[in-house]
């Protein structure tokens, strides 16, 4: 998925605007939520291996804007 975006989608250089990271952002949630349900409807777990799948889902997720959070402080502290 990586080098499908860095490679095809983003091929030329240009200043991403917020309706582009939104949709972009978008995009690659509702992949990862059509996983999940692929997860609950294919594997032999069913219900429970999708729930941990969204449990980390979500926990990465949140861990990502606290990432986020700490460098706005450490770059704000530099300027």
């Amino acid at each position: 998925m990586l080098a499908l975006d860095l490679g095809v989608f983003q091929r030329k250089p240009h200043v991403i605007r917020m309706k582009e990271a939104l949709s972009w952002f978008g995009f690659w949630v509702a992949l990862a939520l059509i996983f999940n349900l692929g997860i609950i409807f294919f594997n032999e777990l069913g219900m429970q291996a999708g729930l941990e799948f969204f449990t980390g889902f979500l926990v990465e997720k949140s861990l990502s804007i606290d990432n986020i959070f700490v460098f706005i402080l450490i770059f704000d502290y530099f300027v």
